[in-house]
Formats: structure tokens, C-alpha cells, sequence
């Protein structure tokens, strides 16, 4: 079928398609649009109504969602998020992914791992993704402010919504999207008990933001700070890897 790659074997077609608009960005899209023939159409003013319906195809841009080739393999750990690799860095995972929530479900250890931070801008696909495939075990949102996205301590203080994904063997991936200076709303795709696949659709942010990621204890990122990654395609790390890169930009 044109615009399915079937395997790495050269079986299959592949044709170049305009990207999806995802159903939660239709209606501000089509509400652009008419705000934008306000002027255009009723009051003849051109040198403001052109200039909206450019924004208007922003709008729809900003909510473009494109198939991902996903990497398959029990060890390895996608990436959630389009975006730039903003920090690496130890940290103890938020205590909502930690601390009993009465599901008798146990959340993340005690102890530092490895935080990879995605910040998203405008410009990226807001389209976030599960880093592995599993159930989800925990979806907590934290109401808060929206400073800078790209500030560390936007962790613990910005409108955040947190995931945690537990697979068959019982391993548990932690991730957390986090609201920024633009974005107004953190929307959800899937809620707790739900069964996800490694790639999957999970949620979005509105108009920039971040997404954070907590690596399983013994495990080091395959990704270098500064590094422009894609979600759901991407490898941030395989699980047991301790090898550390190292990188020079050229």
C-alpha cells in the first residue's frame, strides 16, 4: 500500500503525503480561518486579513501529525517527543511517580536516574509519543504556573501531566509533559489501565513546551545534548546501556 514502509528490505511502497492535521487542531484551525475573512471579506481590510490567514496555516501546521517508523526490540527506549535535547541530567523522578498512589501499583524506585528534557518549540510536532509499550499504571496532572519551558525548575513548578508506563516484565518508564510560556492546555489521548503500543499517541501540549523523560536506573542515554531528536523514531537509550557518548558539533 503507497505510504506504508513495510520492513528494511526494500519491500513495500513509500510516497511523500502531506501530514495529517490531528482532530484536536481542526476546530482552532477553522476558527482562524474565520476570524481571518472577518477582515478580508467584510471589511476589505487585506493588510490584515492576509497576514491572519497565513496565521491561520500556522495553526493547522502546529497541529500536523505524520506516521512515525517506529524501532522495535525489547531493549530499546523511543523518543516521546519532537524537539531539541535541552538537558541530561540526575534527578530523583517527580514523587508523584514514586509515592503510593492507593492502586497498589508500586511507581518508580527511590534513588537519581538519568532526566532527558525535549523542549518542543512552536515550530515542532506537539504529537507526543510512548517511549515503550506497556500499560499505563499512573496519569496525574499537577496544575501550575507557565514560565519558560527550557528553565529547569519548570519541572516543579510549570502545569505538568505525569505518565507512567509499565510493561509485561514489570519494567516502569516514567515521562512527564510539561506546559510552557505559550501553551495553555495539556491533553491527554489515553488514561490509566490503558494497554499502549511503543510509539503510540499518548497525548499533545498546545503551542510549545517540554517533555521529560526518566530513564530506568543503569541505563544511559544514546542521545547527546543539543541533538534535534523525532519522536516516536528516535532511540533516547537501550535499557542496560551504560556506554556514554560523546559528540562534537560540526
Amino acid at each position: 500500500m503507497a505510504g506504508q514502509l513495510l520492513d528494511n528490505k526494500g519491500r513495500g511502497e513509500v510516497s511523500w503525503s502531506w501530514p495529517s492535521i490531528h482532530p484536536e487542531g481542526r476546530k482552532f484551525g477553522l476558527i482562524a480561518i474565520g476570524l481571518s475573512l472577518i477582515p478580508l471579506i467584510l471589511l476589505d481590510w487585506e493588510i490584515v486579513g492576509w497576514p491572519m490567514l497565513l496565521l491561520s496555516a500556522g495553526v493547522f501546521a502546529f497541529f500536523r501529525d505524520p506516521e512515525r517508523v517506529v524501532p522495535q526490540g525489547d531493549n530499546v527506549i523511543v523518543a516521546p517527543a519532537d524537539g531539541l535535547v535541552s538537558m541530561i541530567i540526575q534527578v530523583e523522578p517527580p514523587e508523584e511517580l514514586r509515592i503510593d498512589d492507593g492502586s497498589g501499583a508500586p511507581g518508580l524506585p527511590d534513588g537519581p536516574v538519568t532526566r532527558i528534557s525535549i523542549f518542543m518549540s512552536v515550530f515542532d510536532v506537539h504529537i507526543n509519543r510512548a517511549p515503550i509499550s506497556g500499560t499505563v499504571q499512573r496519569l496525574v496532572y499537577i496544575p501550575g504556573k507557565f514560565m519558560n519551558a527550557d528553565l529547569d525548575k519548570a519541572s516543579e513548578e510549570n502545569e505538568r501531566q505525569h505518565f507512567l508506563i509499565e510493561r509485561q516484565d514489570g519494567l516502569k518508564i516514567g515521562f512527564t509533559q510539561i506546559a510552557g510560556l505559550v501553551a495553555r492546555r495539556i491533553v491527554p489521548f489515553v488514561k490509566p489501565g490503558d494497554i499502549v503500543a511503543v510509539g503510540q499517541r499518548v497525548g499533545l501540549i498546545r503551542f510549545g513546551s517540554r517533555v521529560d523523560v526518566y530513564l530506568p536506573a543503569g541505563t544511559d542515554p544514546k542521545v547527546l545534548m543539543g541533538q534535534k531528536i523525532v519522536a516516536g523514531e528516535t532511540i533516547l537509550a537501550e535499557l542496560g546501556s551504560q556506554k556514554l557518548l560523546e559528540g562534537i558539533a560540526q
